[in-house]
């Protein structure tokens, strides 16, 4: 069942999640209610809290998903992997007596 959830349930709710990525609190525990759903549906699971089935499934929240999704577009903003200006997102803090990277967002 986890497999069937991981295969066509979870894309269809990690969809364009950066472009359409919920912020009421109402819209974020609709859409983890799938996912709790999903996993109480699982023998033996049962009876568990949701945190402690998704560590025995070896899932994160929706949540997790989402801010994992959102750090990993700005790394590919950033790095100029997606065709789109860095300028139109982020303003770079550039000033060179700073020790580390030159990927410093202001």
């Amino acid at each position: 069942m986890i497999n069937l959830y991981k295969s066509l349930v979870r894309p269809q709710l990690d969809y364009c999640i950066q472009a359409w990525r919920p912020h009421l609190h109402k819209d974020i525990d609709k859409l983890e209610k799938v996912q709790r759903r999903a996993t109480k549906t699982i023998e033996g699971l049962k009876g568990l809290s949701y945190e402690e089935r998704l560590k025995r499934l070896n899932l994160t929240t929706l949540e997790t998903r989402r801010t994992r999704a959102d750090l990993i577009e700005v790394y590919k903003i950033i790095h100029r992997m997606e065709g789109l200006r860095v300028e139109d997102f982020f303003e770079m803090l550039h000033v060179s007596n700073t020790r580390g990277h030159s990927y410093k967002i202001f």
